[in-house]
Formats: structure tokens, C-alpha cells, sequence
């Protein structure tokens, strides 16, 4: 159910028809609700990058921690942020809504914001600094108050990322007509957009914020995204009148418990010869979903539908008890959520090589010329050349959404013009190919700090090389590019398949997976520590082998390729029946298990 808004449609002359008066349809406002929608999501990107983008500089620099305990804290919590966002999809789709969820999320934010600006503020929030010549067994750590303030406004930036992330993605598209055509072209263009204004918060968080923060003031530096984040409350509620409110229906997770329990129960039954003819059928007249066709995968999950003598149905139609009988519907929704699981996993590992190469790439910085040129003595932040990833990645979307579709749109014949299976598996070649090219640029890096002058010393790390820092950008314009494809199309893909009821969900899967892969590179960076002795990720690089590092996760990426074509050959895109508006040559395309 929606909220609805009784919308008086008008002809070329502006006169009103009353006949035409739309009572059951929610009053979409499409581009108009926007600048509310995109507003609050640039704002509160930027304060949410501008806090987290330069805190593994923060943790190392101001609470003294060694890098491999910054790494992992951080993995930690930024897996936390992501699984949280289950609980808070779960909580918006069952209970609140995405309305009420972003509200509730977005002040814990500010909060969260509020709370790190403080440690850096307050001089007895954080350790005494360490002179530039102490190593890091030297430098006196945090005290246990010290740290459980730092993780107090860790834990209110979980809560806001927990609701946040799942929904804002999802409550920005409510505000579009899936029925006509241009509501469904304004969706697509939605997301690409979505992800334009993300980077370029990220490009002004690595460059100004992150500038502020490593140059001038730590204080400063995390005060100015928390007043953005405000900002993006006060722009959030100010959009209130505006927007299309999908309310809550209820748990969508029950709905999946029940198919199974259901199936479970009648194992022993023998599968029907025509399914689609016999199995049970029953669409509540409240339902949001679009009826789905029969499909013959996970066939086990048919039997669920199955009608028994023992089954009771109402006199509306609906079964009795709906833990021993379910619709063929219900049954199909299932088979779309269990179809993106194998997807799902592929974009986990995928997100692995984006994470190393964002964590390792700024203490490479580190040890490299980051002077802006050999005439200056004015350093980038190390910090700031993550952007060049986002750089890569906001020339390209403009250039994708506006020449590259309509071109492969007018040849395919397909409404999104290359399927989003396809879009994935070029970024995991991207992926693959930054990993290799990170090799070869960080063995670079290594042999110039051995065989050339060096230009000085970074404080607990090691000799800083001769080689100019800017060599870093092709693998970041790489990742960027890589992402740009994979986690764009992986969130689209899931906002489409899933059902109707389940688009927080599907939100939250796609950040489940990155909150996955957070926890999987700590735990292959644990093993690789292990394994090498320390050799390989050593704190000062030039004694380590980061490069051999860049070339297993390479080799694990191309595992993921195998893995993911074999899964996208079985993978069947969602049928839409009579209530559906998303019927397009991928179906037909699908069926055939074509990518």
C-alpha cells in the first residue's frame, strides 16, 4: 500500500476531467521530488565520506594505531555498517517504512558525526601525538575510555549507516511511475545519477575535506561533514510534502519461511506434471508484487503449492494455514531471491579487490613523491588519491547513460541496452586487470626506493620512493571503472528481480556482500600475514612483497570470472504476468539462459 494522494489529470488545455481522476495511484513526482531526494543523498554523502574517507589516516596519525590494526578495525566496522543495513531493511519493510527509517538514520548519523568530531576537538579524547622520529612500539596508545568514546560514535554511525544504506537507493526510485514508459527510463537514469552524485561527494571528500583534515586541523576537518550531514537532514524533512511514501506490508522474510516450511512438509508428494495448471493460486488483493510466471528451476519449491485434502482454504480464496499451503506466487518470489544468490556471492568476491586496493593504496602513497609536481613543495593527502577512482567513474556515467545505452538500446532492442549480468562481468575483468597492473607499479615503486635517492622518511613506515605517487591512478581509474559496472548493475539487477515488497531487501543483499567481502580481506590479509611471516605485508613496504599481494587477489578475481559466467549462463531474469510492466527481450533472453 501507498500513500495516495488523489491526483486531478488535466488535457492540453488544462481543463480537468473528472473521469480521469486517479484515486488508487500514489501522485508521482518524479523529477520534481529530485532535488529533495538527490540533495539529501549529496549532503549526506559528503558528510559520511568526508568522516570515513581519511580515517585510517585519523586512527594512525591521532589514536597511534599500528596499520594492521587500523585495517582491520575499520574493515570491522564498515562490515557492521553494511550487515547492519539487513536489520534495517528488514525493520523498514516490516515496520516503518523507508520514509521513517531515513529520518530516524540520517539524525543517528549527525550524531555519530558529532561524536568523532569530539574526540579530535577534545584533547583528553585522544592520545598525546608522537614526535615525528617515535615508532609505532614507542607511541603511547589509546586509554580504554578513550576508545570506547571512539566506538560509542561508531556504533550511532552503524545505526545510521544500517538504516540508510538499505533504503535511500530504493525510496529514491518509489518516487517514479513504474507504469509508463517514462517513469521506468526516469528509474534506469536514476540510478547511474544516484551514483554520479556519490562520486562526486567522494571527489570533494578526498580532496577538500581529506585537505583539511591531514593540513590544518583534525578538528576542523571532521566538523565540516558533520554540518553537511546536517544539512542533509534539514533537506530530507524539508521534501516531506513531496514524496511517494511506499508504507510497510508486513515481513517479506515470513513469506519466504513459509514456502519452505510449506515444501518441507511435502516432500514425499510427487511433483506435478503441469504445475503451472495445478499447483494452487491466490494473489491477496493488497499485494504490491507483480504476478510472476512458472519457472522450472528449484523445482523442490513447487511442492509448497500443492493442494492435500488436509488443506483448508477460505472463502476468499486464501489458504487456512499458510505454513502448510502457499500460492504459486509466493513460491516464485522464493526462486527469484535463491536465483541472485550465486550472483550475490560473485559480487562479494568482486568487492574484495576494491577494498585491498583502496586500504593499500594510501600507505603506497605514503612511501611515493606525492608533491604535485617536482617544482612544488605541496604534497596530496594520501588519503586523496582514492578520488582518482571516482574521477574515472563520474567522466564515464554521463558518458554510459546518455550515448553508451541509447546506443546499444537502438541494436539490442533491449530497454537497458546490454543485460546487467553482462555490465558485471566487464567490471570483474576491469578488477582483474587493476590487480595485475597494482602488481606491476608497486614492484616498481619497491625497486626505485632501493636503487635511486630516496626523499626522506615517513614517520613509522619506512623511505619514501622517488616515484611519483600519480602512478597510482591508472589502477584507481581502473577500480573505478571496474566498480562502476559491477555494484551499479549488481544493485539494479536486485532492485529489478527482487519482488516489489523486498526492494529495501534487495538493497541490503548488495550491502550485505560488501560488508562480506570487509570481513574476507581482513581475514585474507590475517592469512596472508600468517602465512608469509609478516613478509609480505610488512608496516614498511619496501621491506614487504605487496606486490605478490595484488597478484593473488588478481588470481582469486579470475576464479570469480569463471565462477560468475558459469552462474550468469544458469541465471534466468524475472518473467513479469499481468500486473508487470518490465516484460523486455532480457526475459526472452533469460528463458534461453542466455547472459
Amino acid at each position: 500500500m501507498m500513500e495516495m494522494n488523489e491526483k486531478v489529470v488535466t488535457d492540453d488545455h488544462g481543463v480537468s476531467d473528472e473521469k480521469m481522476v486517479a484515486k488508487n495511484e500514489p501522485n508521482y513526482r518524479g523529477i520534481k521530488a529530485m532535488p529533495f531526494v538527490i540533495g539529501n543523498e549529496t549532503f549526506e554523502k559528503l558528510g559520511t565520506l568526508g568522516t570515513s574517507s581519511n580515517l585510517l589516516v585519523y586512527l594512525t596519525s591521532v589514536f597511534n594505531m599500528k596499520t594492521i590494526s587500523a585495517t582491520n578495525l575499520l574493515n570491522i566496522f564498515n562490515g557492521t555498517c553494511y550487515f547492519g543495513s539487513l536489520l534495517g531493511a528488514f525493520l523498514s519493510d516490516t515496520y516503518f517504512g523507508r520514509y521513517k527509517t531515513l529520518g530516524f538514520a540520517s539524525v543517528a548519523s549527525f550524531l555519530g558525526m558529532l561524536v568523532l568530531t569530539l574526540t579530535a576537538a577534545v584533547t583528553n579524547l585522544h592520545p598525546h601525538s608522537c614526535s615525528k622520529d617515535a615508532t609505532a612500539s614507542t607511541c603511547s596508545g589509546p586509554t580504554a575510555g578513550q576508545i570506547v568514546f571512539l566506538i560509542s560514535g561508531f556504533g550511532l554511525l552503524v545505526i545510521g549507516a544500517s538504516g540508510i544504506r538499505p533504503c535511500n537507493l530504493a525510496f529514491g526510485a518509489d518516487q517514479f511511475n513504474p507504469n509508463t514508459e517514462s517513469g521506468r527510463r526516469g528509474t534506469n537514469s536514476f540510478f547511474n545519477w544516484y551514483y554520479f552524485t556519490y562520486t562526486f561527494a567522494v571527489m570533494v571528500s578526498m580532496t577538500i575535506i581529506v585537505y583539511v583534515q591531514s593540513n590544518l586541523s583534525w578538528s576542523i576537518g571532521l566538523a565540516i561533514p558533520t554540518m553537511l550531514m546536517f544539512c542533509s537532514c534539514a533537506l530530507f524533512f524539508a521534501g516531506t510534502r513531496m514524496y511517494v511514501k511506499v508504507a510497510p506490508q508486513g515481513s517479506p522474510l515470513m513469506s519466504v519461511a513459509q514456502v519452505i516450511a510449506a515444501a518441507v512438509k511435502k516432500r514425499r508428494l510427487e511433483a506435478p506434471v503441469q504445475p503451472w495448471l495445478s499447483l494452487f493460486n491466490y494473489e491477496p488483493a493488497n499485494s504490491i508484487n507483480a504476478m510472476l510466471p512458472y519457472t522450472d528451476q528449484f523445482r523442490f519449491l513447487d511442492k509448497a503449492a500443492i493442494i492435500t485434502l488436509e488443506d483448508k482454504i477460505n472463502t476468499d480464496g486464501s489458504m487456512v494455514d499458510p505454513w502448510r499451503l502457499c500460492s504459486i506466487q509466493q513460491v516464485e518470489e522464493v526462486k527469484c531471491l535463491l536465483r541472485l544468490v550465486p550472483i550475490w556471492i560473485a559480487g562479494l568476491m568482486f568487492q574484495v579487490a576494491v577494498v585491498q586496493q583502496q586500504n593499500y593504496v594510501v600507505f603506497q602513497a605514503l612511501q611515493s613523491d606525492r608533491r604535485l609536481s617536482t617544482s612544488h613543495t605541496f604534497k596530496i593527502p594520501a588519503a586523496t588519491y582514492n578520488v582518482f577512482s571516482m574521477m574515472s567513474l563520474t567522466f564515464w556515467l554521463p558518458i554510459y547513460d546518455r550515448i553508451i545505452i541509447p546506443f546499444f538500446r537502438k541494436h539490442t532492442k533491449k530497454e537497458d541496452g546490454v543485460t546487467l549480468l553482462q555490465r558485471m562481468g566487464t567490471g570483474i575483468v576491469l578488477a582483474i586487470l587493476a590487480m595485475i597492473l597494482s602488481g606491476i607499479v608497486e614492484k616498481e615503486r619497491r625497486g626505485i626506493a632501493f636503487t635511486k635517492p630516496t626523499l626522506g622518511v615517513e614517520p613509522r613506515k619506512g623511505d619514501i620512493s622517488s616515484m611519483s605517487a600519480y602512478w597510482l591512478v591508472p589502477q584507481l581509474a581502473l577500480i573505478g571503472l571496474a566498480e562502476g559496472f559491477t555494484f551499479i548493475g549488481e544493485n539494479e539487477l536486485f532492485y529489478k528481480q527482487c519482488p516489489e515488497n523486498m526492494r529495501s531487501m534487495a538493497s541490503s543483499f548488495v550491502l550485505a556482500g560488501v560488508a562480506g567481502s570487509s570481513y574476507l580481506s581482513s581475514f585474507v590479509s590475517s592469512i596472508v600475514q600468517r602465512a608469509t611471516k609478516r613478509s609480505w605485508l610488512a608496516e614498511d613496504l619496501n621491506k614487504g612483497r605487496l606486490d605478490y599481494f595484488f597478484y593473488l587477489i588478481a588470481g582469486l578475481e579470475v576464479l570469480n570470472l569463471v565462477y560468475f559466467m558459469l552462474c550468469a549462463r544458469w541465471y534466468k531474469y524475472k518473467g513479469i504476468g499481468d500486473k508487470g510492466i518490465e516484460v523486455s527481450m532480457e526475459k526472452l533472453q533469460g528463458e534461453k539462459g542466455i547472459v
